[in-house]
């Protein structure tokens, strides 16, 4: 794929030879366990799923590919422009290259650690998703290694069944080593109206839908529910030079307020208000406290006040890569429901009734979507369709504190999937799975998935419902592990671990923070 598109260009074309040689290692690795028969995961160096990882269950069956974290090459001749890019580039590394060229992805996900090819293997859904779809439409083509070591290229033209089937797919059909992805121009600022919602979601979906029409000039939308009634629907456009004295608003710096709270003091009004925000901070702005998840770390540890002066002084502590770090490590995501939830947006108000009733959980984060058409892994609407058109659909966002109990946080992860398949809605996979397998199944097309992946022999992987189902079984544990597993030493554990990545230095020296557009 492209392979002499940095001819004359010495730096470039060496970048796309070492890729080529690591390809070729992987391929190697994968045809080694595919002639002898064995499954095999695939282990990219990082991880933003809630989902265990998978090295500690056997390193042995295992095929690495973390070394393919590069930005190839940029071509800002072609119309539109597009990048090479390997898929363990994560999103603030990714930016930080086209913002060079003063272009930007169409679709980034807002957690800087999500990579490029956790993006295209799962589903990711953005502000900007409801013009432009999930991440995956925005590629133009991916460069994969099959699990039987053959090397292909699949784009619409070229194994185009396989191109759009692998999105969302969690990685069952091969290993992705590269991707073609599209870029737009950059404006230094995105212009963020907040408008205050006061009648629950009812109002809040009716700004939603008025705000998605294509023919508008709203790029970036999403919403906010503080609780039953009130919430935020923020809409943003791109732009170089913002309205007459509209305040220049920041989310980067330690001292800046997390983005969620800055929307709930802006929508204390009864109006709209609008910030001017420097595009990066914009894209990255969920990024300080994990949209609000991070609030939890103060109820794990009590007594540390929850204030400006406590998020300045563990900020390095609750940037998302740091927290992810910190889950993994500590053992800690069963204190936590962390779901996301695609619905019709008829039955979303409903079910945001059903949560407030079951979890209490608030603030809920409000995404309208654009549907992928045709057969696929992403969520989608159930039923007949009167065509293939792309459809409209809400995300839900559900993140809290679960039951203090395990069977009690089971309980309610099933009761979210009951109510959730009853409203005709479906969940994203980065989070464990508690359905039957006939259940999981329900919601996708079980032989189309079989058959696409008989067909480029991918039943050498574990297949979606292998890599997404909860483990209930009860594991005996050592003494060691329970007293890690135990409060508050679990927390203690996981921040050590999590100090040990670097992470946060990695976010505190972020150059994304810095950038000034070429004139």
């Amino acid at each position: 794929m492209e392979r002499t598109l940095a001819a004359g260009n010495s730096e470039a074309t060496q970048a796309m030879q070492q890729h080529w040689e690591e390809v070729q290692q992987v391929a190697a690795s994968v045809r080694s366990f595919h002639a002898r028969g064995e499954k095999f995961r695939i282990f990219h160096g990082s991880t933003n799923s809630t989902r265990p990882t998978a090295l500690g269950r056997d390193p042995r069956k295992v095929v690495d590919t973390s070394r393919l974290s590069h930005v190839l090459a940029i071509d800002t001749k072609c119309n539109p422009p597009f990048a090479l890019v390997e898929p363990n580039v994560p999103m603030d590394q990714l930016v930080e290259a086209t913002l060079e060229h003063g272009l930007i992805p169409p679709v980034v996900m807002e957690f800087p650690g999500i990579t490029v090819g956790g993006g295209y293997a799962g589903t990711a859904g953005e502000s900007s998703s409801f013009r432009h779809g999930f991440f995956d439409r925005t590629l133009d083509a991916v460069e994969m290694v099959l699990a039987n070591g053959d090397v292909v290229t699949c784009s619409e033209t070229e194994h185009a069944d396989l191109f759009r089937g692998a999105g969302g797919a969690v990685g069952t059909f091969g290993v992705v080593t590269m991707v073609k992805l599209q870029l737009r121009e950059a404006r230094r600022f995105v212009e963020v109206t907040y408008h205050p919602v006061r009648e629950g979601m009812k109002e809040a979906i009716a700004m939603l839908q008025k705000f998605s029409n294509p023919v508008g000039d709203v790029e970036y939308l999403d919403g906010i529910m503080f609780d039953k009634s009130k919430g935020a629907i923020i809409t943003g456009r791109l732009t170089d030079s913002p309205s007459p004295d509209t305040p220049i608003q920041r989310f980067s710096g330690a001292w800046d307020p997390w983005f969620y709270l800055h929307v709930q003091s802006r929508t204390a009004s009864t109006t709209p208000t609008t910030d001017a925000v420097p595009l990066p901070d914009y894209l990255f702005r969920y990024d300080r406290g994990g949209f609000w998840v991070g609030r939890s770390a103060y109820s794990y540890f009590p007594g540390v006040p929850f204030n400006s002066l406590t998020r300045w002084f563990l900020d390095d502590f609750l940037h998302t890569r740091m927290m992810y770090n910190t889950l993994h490590a500590s053992g800690q995501s069963e204190r936590m429901i962390v779901q996301d939830l695609a619905l019709p947006y008829e039955t979303a108000e409903e079910f945001v009734e059903f949560t407030d009733e079951r979890t209490g959980i608030y603030p809920l984060w409000l995404c309208p979507l654009k549907e992928s058409p045709g057969k696929t892994m992403h969520p989608h609407l159930q039923g007949e369709r009167k065509s293939d058109e792309e459809k409209g659909m809400l995300n839900i966002g559900l993140w809290g504190l679960a039951p203090s109990t395990h069977d009690g946080y089971v309980r309610a992860n099933r009761d979210i999937e009951r109510k959730l398949q009853e409203l005709g809605g479906m969940k994203w996979l980065y989070a464990q799975t508690f359905h039957s397998e006939d259940e999981f199944w329900s919601d996708f097309d079980r032989q189309w998935y079989n058959g696409l992946r008989e067909k480029y022999h991918a039943t050498g992987l574990p297949n979606v419902y292998e890599k997404v189902k909860k483990d209930e079984k009860v594991v005996v544990k050592s003494w060691k592990q329970t007293i890690i597993d135990t409060w508050p030493f679990s927390g203690v554990y996981g921040l050590a671990k999590a100090i040990q990545s670097g992470d946060y230095v990695r976010a505190r020296k972020a150059k994304w923070k810095d950038w000034v557009p070429r004139s």
